[in-house]
């Protein structure tokens, strides 16, 4: 039966003077309706009658109200005066609340067809309410961290997919979703990074998968900065990995707040308390399990949930199972048939880490979260499902709706009316069958539109953005609209580049992705020059998805073979490879000795004030600017050293300004 609550709250209501307040009724109101009752929240403020619809399912507990009520309290100021906005938690989703609404119904009919992102004209729209319910994560590990297993699992778990593929799957067997090249198919690993889009419990979550290996680490930092949260990924056996250090250090650079899993409990791996450890120690970083485990290995048999205090056995259900879902069992902390269904010594070391957990560990600030303070932490198996449906269900309930960026100055909020967004990865042939291009654009403000007109900060040009596609790995559909946090992918007959801001109405500008110093350089050769027509397209495309960094001889007249420049030799093997299979193009790389590249500040005329420079070879890059290639960092220091008009040398470059990319000499290239 329907069952329609209608209450009331006086805008003058304080919580913190003690006086009944919105929260206390919401409270009240979810004890009376049943276990598992799912609902539409509709907030209608006065005076106006425009509904903001959010999703709220209610738990199969009351949400537990932390001690101190400031916790779940953020204090904003408006044209209005004060609102204050609640955060409930509970086992399932997070439901947010403001003292100013008049009025609050729970109805199931609304469940059945819950509004969807950007229904109704563009004035019906809420767009704040829009941006509430999107969540934007990427995910981080060390390669071999299972990183791409999870990814599969969480789209299982979304709905998104209905059979986990396997990251090495037999002949019959489905690949991953996000591993699309057949490069990537072929040796098991991430190549390129890939955005995924689902919708789950009302929730739009906006998936990012990241490559682990450190040759694509550009790739990665990229990617990063398009997400609004970071879920760092552990192997048990393993623990902390270089690659995991340096992509956290981003993360924090960054602010994004850190979620940790720890995968591979169903091997034998460190102590969990090791785990928590070594977190906390190298990275400074408080930890709070939101979960623990109950053994490891072989005799891995679930999870105790802290927050509903209840006990998730797992079954192993075999190579089948793990591609449809875990089967779980869940039983209250409490329940005397625990000692039956967990082996005693288990059963008694689970009660002393429980124990200890609640007298020494750190509390659940969410404030501390947000800001990157503090990582809630989870474990389970990837592979074999232990535990993702949990994190999810409580990810969506910690993790940060989109978030504000910088521009000029300003601060673009993610509700703001006008639509504005920055491309942070390009990507060609995602469809072999038509040679494409896809450039993706992260929406930073307001409601993205099919069809809307938009200009280009870095050319100045206005486009149509015509044919905007929802990107879920290779699979694209067309998308109608999109708001703060969504990924979208739009078709770039080579009108966009890496970092450029996209925007409609007001002017913005977000900083551009700088692109860092590479440390592997090699002369790529056509050998066939009747392929000389392929060839050059190959490079536009794959160059300019910032596959590798491509640098060019100073003084070239005609022809000229490119220098590509990259991080790892893998990066080199992706492009010999790409450049065989989508263009027909075999390739020769030739090495050069060189290992450190720097960007001269002051542009052509510091290099022509130095005058002639030893033991540096100067190139140009992609904008024209100088480039210094330097055979060992002892070079480097003894040039600075001998030659103080070059001035300053940076181990980074941004992307130029519009008057920078003419190729004059004589431009700042900064």
């Amino acid at each position: 039966p329907t069952r329609i609550l209608s209450l009331s709250s006086d805008k003058s209501n304080n919580p913190q003077t003690g006086e009944t307040s919105l929260l206390d009724v919401i409270v009240m109101a979810v004890r009376t309706l049943p276990t598992g009752f799912k609902a539409m929240m509709s907030i209608r403020r006065p005076p106006t009658t425009v509904h903001t619809k959010r999703p709220c399912t209610v738990p199969s507990m009351v949400p537990t109200l932390r001690a101190s009520q400031s916790q779940h309290m953020h204090k904003h100021s408006n044209a209005q005066g004060n609102r204050y906005h609640f955060v409930l938690h509970s086992s399932k989703e997070t439901s947010v609340l403001t003292d100013d609404s008049a009025e609050v119904k729970f109805d199931d009919e609304d469940v059945a067809s819950p509004a969807p992102a950007g229904s109704g004209s563009g004035a019906d729209v809420d767009i704040p309410a829009e941006v509430a319910r999107r969540r934007n994560f990427a995910i981080i590990s060390h390669p071999d961290a299972g990183k791409t297993t999870l990814t599969e699992k969480l789209l299982l778990y979304g709905g998104a997919i209905q059979e986990a593929g396997a990251v090495k799957a037999r002949r019959a067997a489905k690949h991953a979703t996000s591993d699309w090249m057949e490069m990537e198919k072929a040796r098991g690993i991430s190549i390129t990074s890939t955005a995924m889009q689902f919708e789950y419990q009302g929730f739009m979550i906006n998936l990012l998968d990241t490559p682990g290996h450190a040759d694509f680490s550009e790739d990665t930092y990229r990617t990063l900065a398009a997400a609004d949260n970071a879920l760092m990924l552990i192997d048990a056996a393993k623990g902390l990995e270089p690659q995991t250090r340096k992509l956290f250090a981003v993360c924090r650079l960054n602010g994004l707040p850190v979620f940790t899993f720890v995968n591979k409990l169903d091997r034998p791996g460190l102590e969990p308390l090791e785990i928590i450890d070594q977190v906390e120690a190298e990275f400074n970083l408080p930890c709070y399990p939101v979960n623990w485990p109950i053994g490891s290995g072989d005799r891995f048999r679930g999870v105790y949930n802290r927050p509903t205090k209840e006990v998730y056995l797992f079954e192993k259900t075999g190579e089948k199972g793990r591609a449809k879902g875990a089967v779980a069992s869940v039983v209250p902390w409490g329940d005397p048939s625990l000692e039956e269904l967990i082996e005693a010594d288990l059963f008694h070391t689970l009660q002393e880490e429980i124990e200890l957990l609640e007298a020494l560990g750190a509390e659940l600030d969410m404030d501390a979260v947000r800001d990157g303070k503090l990582t809630p932490v989870y474990f389970g198996s990837g592979m074999n499902n232990f535990g993702v449906e949990l994190f999810l269900q409580s990810f969506l309930g910690y993790a940060v709706t989109p978030r504000a960026h910088e521009s000029m100055g300003n601060t673009i909020q993610p509700d703001d009316e006008d639509f504005s967004g920055f491309v942070f990865k390009l990507q060609a042939n995602m469809d072999p069958k038509h040679r494409d291009r896809v450039a993706f654009l992260r929406v930073c403000s307001g409601k993205f539109e099919r069809g809307m007109k938009v200009k280009v900060l870095r050319t100045g040009k206005n486009l149509t953005l015509s044919r905007p596609q929802k990107m879920f790995a290779q699979d694209r559909e067309v998308v109608d609209d999109g708001f703060a946090g969504d990924v979208i992918g739009l078709n770039n007959p080579g009108a966009f580049a890496i970092g450029d801001t996209v925007y409609a109405g007001k002017k913005v500008g977000f900083p551009g992705i700088p692109m860092f110093s590479p440390e592997l350089f090699c002369y790529l050769r056509n050998p066939n020059p009747s392929k000389y027509k392929q060839f050059t397209k190959g490079l536009d495309e794959l160059l300019g998805e910032g596959a590798v960094q491509v640098l060019y001889q100073k003084d070239f007249g005609g022809r000229s073979d490119p220098i590509l420049a990259a991080v790892g030799q893998l990066q080199f093997e992706v492009v010999q490879g790409r450049m065989e299979t989508e263009y027909g193009v075999e390739t020769v790389l030739e090495p050069l000795p060189y290992q450190v590249a720097r960007w001269v500040e002051g542009g052509w005329d510091s290099v022509e004030a130095a005058g002639k420079l030893f033991n540096a070879a100067v190139v140009q890059d992609l904008y024209n600017r100088p480039v210094l290639l330097f055979r060992n960092t002892w070079n480097l220091d003894q040039l600075i050293a001998d030659v103080p008009k070059i001035g300053k040398l940076l181990p980074y470059a941004l992307p130029p300004a519009l008057d920078e990319t003419s190729g004059k000499r004589g431009k700042s290239g900064k």
